[in-house]
């Protein structure tokens, strides 16, 4: 019976053994080309020590432990970036100890919680109105610990973010004056520009986000406050943000695996951006040959997110993914070259909701699985 246990276990729940072919791994499943994926760590490791700033990855990608520690050991980082406080408990949990929550958190319980975790971990967060700045000192207080605030602006997200300039200022004051807070910098993403696939318009709506952060830096200078942390960037505009000479933390994430949408960011070489390879895939096994020139795979929409669009079959340009219902995939094959059972690998549209859709990454090198990570914060929205 212990056997029988024991089989059922590797066998049904983790999908796929330590040392099995990618042929035998259960599908739909979450794969990772470790060859690639160590690459593109290394990469985004190299553009960071050259342009001379830190690099904190962003998890929000991936929600996994073992890639966040990857990253701090392998990959260059000096932290990681989470954006819900549940997420942030996982990764402490599992021995990550520094985290910044880049987003806003607001609600009594939710800001309770973030202090509670800064006994155990260095703890950031972003703000970007007064009333927040109170809550988050009195819970620090209450729990006799120092949190560390970051004043976000927007700088043409049109999201989260105070105004640039004297109100960006005026709130610095309000952290810098606050009990058991530490004023650490400026937060100025800009998310809608890492996916302008132009590298001409990208390059122009980074040029004034930088002016804004700039600005709003030199304005909190002349007042006296000095930022640790001028963070923000991602991975279509890392490049662009770190030779600026204003920001010095990167905030990337994506860059790790890559998508569907982000093979259609160009570099300003007309190369997909950074030179970053696709490294996570939906294994998926075709279920059903219904006619000529079609096959329906095992993995529709609970397999991966459609959000940025359907997802592309990787190294098959004659293959196209054409429809996704919840649990079924359509394939246009003209050539029929699938068979019931044949195994494709999709290139997902959007790889970080896809992660949040899978309990485990099966990490994948010359055929064969090597590593078995689970997804730590999967499910993780609160």
């Amino acid at each position: 019976m212990a056997a029988a246990s024991d089989e059922f276990e590797v066998g049904y729940d983790v999908a796929a053994a330590i040392g099995a072919s990618i042929e035998d791994i259960e599908t739909p499943a979450l794969i990772v080309d470790l060859d690639a994926f160590e690459r593109n760590c290394e990469r985004m490791r190299g553009y960071a020590e050259t342009m001379g700033v830190r690099l904190r990855a962003h998890a929000k990608t991936h929600k996994s432990a073992d890639i966040a520690r990857y990253q701090m050991t392998h990959g260059g980082a000096c932290g990681i970036c989470c954006q819900k406080v549940s997420e942030a408990e996982a990764l402490v949990r599992a021995g990550i100890t520094d985290i910044l929550i880049a987003n806003e958190v607001s609600g009594r319980r939710k800001i309770d919680r973030v202090a509670r975790l800064a006994k155990a971990a260095r703890i950031l967060v972003c703000v970007d109105n007064a009333e927040n700045v109170g809550e988050l000192s009195a819970a620090a207080v209450a729990n006799d610990v120092t949190i560390e605030v970051l004043v976000e602006i927007d700088c043409g997200a049109r999201r989260c973010g105070t105004q640039p300039g004297e109100p960006a200022l005026d709130l610095a004051r309000r952290v810098a004056a606050a009990d058991n807070l530490v004023f650490a910098g400026l937060q100025a993403y800009n998310g809608p520009a890492q996916h302008i696939e132009d590298p001409v318009d990208r390059r122009a709506a980074i040029r004034r986000s930088t002016e804004l952060a700039h600005e709003t830096v030199q304005l909190f200078k002349a007042n006296g406050l000095e930022c640790d942390i001028v963070g923000g960037a991602g991975t279509g505009t890392h490049y662009l943000e770190g030779e600026s000479g204003i920001y010095n933390e990167l905030q990337a994430g994506s860059y790790i695996f890559m998508d569907a949408h982000y093979g259609r960011v160009r570099g300003e070489n007309n190369q997909q951006v950074g030179g970053f390879e696709h490294a996570l895939f939906v294994l998926a096994s075709v279920m059903s040959k219904p006619g000529p020139g079609r096959a329906v795979c095992d993995a529709g929409l609970k397999a991966h997110s459609v959000d940025s669009g359907l997802p592309i079959v990787f190294e098959a340009p004659d293959l196209i993914y054409v429809s996704a219902s919840d649990e079924h995939g359509v394939i246009d094959d003209p050539n029929n070259r699938l068979g019931l059972n044949s195994k494709v690998k999709l290139i997902p549209g959007h790889c970080d909701p896809t992660c949040n859709l899978h309990d485990w990454f099966i990490g994948v090198r010359n055929g064969r699985v090597e590593a078995v990570w689970p997804v730590t914060a999967r499910g993780k929205l609160y």
